[in-house]
């Protein structure tokens, strides 16, 4: 009885912790109007002018050799952006990867490995203590296996290793360390820094920088008032920006916008666009005019659901249940068994998720309805030529531009 009464305790406290978390986030992308979101809106701008002075100040200790970078002689590309959440970033990772890999480079990507398991306090309390040596790089793919789990590596780090056969994948916080030891252990000569763009430790030799086109900088805020990690000024550190999700022309003052603070940078759009329909947890594989006209039920836990939502819409299923968790929310066999239950009831024939998501449904969830994830690609639509340009600058690194300093 005491038991169930602490688990009890334990999800109230979840849920009123997840609540006040989607609370923030709705407030940072505007979507909250009530007067108490005005007013937390006030305090979030104060605390990112806060944090813009540290952004600055770091910068600046970088530029002025004060913090060094540590080079580790190896070709190092960045890809990122200036934005938390949303640019599409995994596809074009992936998609980088691959061509380099065809090219013949020995690829790692070098990953933090966002919301993966940490190692436990008590054992980073006992080496801090006694001053082992910090544990080594986790390994989610030696270029042959996959090693982990979504779990253990984090979801994009998982899922770039189940796709990229052939292509190193390491977490850790420390890059620099991560990176050491894909050359040393496994010969790597190109590393590929996931999510790298504020990373400044390993300075990349090429920066790709993306930028979303439906929602290119928020509300111009940094942290935690706005989306922006960094201030808009430093697209000046890119040797490319990608505009994702890109499938119309730009407006002419976004273009202006990021030719203004860096008119050198070469802009290649390019979009997101679907491919199949693949089962989670087994092999079937669907065309997408297969679910035309099919009721469906969705769900997602990514930081721009609406998006992937218009995705299946445009493709002409009979949406009937949307559920939107957090962004990386790590899904329990409970809620997913109560979401198909409602899903069977609203007459949805097939659930579908995002890739991202697939790889965080317990393998032990036994679906009621079939259960498939929607793959999708990155597609060049214009710049095809500088994004082979920018392929054969890593691959021939005499050609290599220089690097270019970012204005603070």
């Amino acid at each position: 009885m005491r038991t169930g009464f602490w688990q009890r305790q334990g999800r109230s406290v979840r849920k009123r912790f997840e609540r006040f978390e989607q609370f923030v986030v709705d407030v940072i992308y505007d979507r909250e109007r009530s007067a108490r979101g005005r007013l937390f809106a006030g305090f979030l701008w104060f605390l990112s002018h806060v944090f813009s002075g540290l952004v600055r100040l770091r910068n600046y200790l970088y530029r002025q050799r004060i913090f060094r970078d540590q080079p580790l002689g190896c070709l190092v590309v960045v890809v990122g952006n200036l934005t938390v959440g949303g640019t599409g970033k995994t596809p074009v990772v992936e998609r980088l990867a691959r061509e380099l890999a065809a090219k013949g480079r020995k690829v790692a990507i070098l990953s933090r490995g966002y919301k993966s398991r940490k190692e436990p306090f008590h054992k980073r309390a006992w080496r801090w203590f006694t001053h082992a040596e910090a544990p080594l790089p986790k390994v989610v793919s030696d270029g042959e296996n996959v090693l982990l789990d979504s779990k253990e590596a984090g979801d994009e780090p998982f899922m770039l290793a189940r796709n990229l056969p052939g292509v190193l994948v390491l977490v850790d916080k420390d890059r620099v360390k991560a990176g050491a030891h894909a050359i040393r252990k496994y010969g790597a000569d190109t590393l590929l820094l996931d999510d790298g763009f504020q990373y400044l430790p390993l300075k990349g030799r090429l920066n790709l920088l993306l930028v979303d086109q439906t929602n290119p900088f928020g509300n111009g805020c940094l942290l935690p008032r706005g989306i922006l990690r960094e201030p808009i000024r430093n697209l000046s550190r890119a040797s490319y920006v990608f505009l994702t999700k890109s499938e119309t022309p730009p407006e002419k003052g976004l273009t202006e916008l990021i030719q203004r603070h860096n008119p050198r940078a070469e802009i290649i759009r390019c979009a997101h666009q679907p491919r199949f329909f693949q089962q989670i947890n087994g092999d079937e594989k669907l065309d997408l005019d297969d679910f035309r006209g099919t009721p469906i039920a969705v769900f997602s836990g990514i930081a721009m659901p609406g998006g992937f939502e218009r995705f299946l819409r445009n493709l002409g299923v009979d949406l009937r249940l949307a559920r939107r968790f957090l962004d990386h929310h790590r899904y329990t066999v409970a809620e997913l068994t109560r979401f198909c239950d409602r899903a069977l009831a609203n007459g949805a024939e097939y659930v579908v998720t995002t890739e991202k998501d697939a790889v965080r449904v317990p393998e032990k969830f036994k679906s009621p309805l079939p259960l498939f994830y929607l793959r999708i690609e990155i597609e060049i639509l214009e710049g095809f030529d500088d994004f082979e340009t920018a392929v054969s600058e890593i691959c021939f690194p005499q050609n290599f531009i220089p690097q270019i300093e970012a204005n603070s």
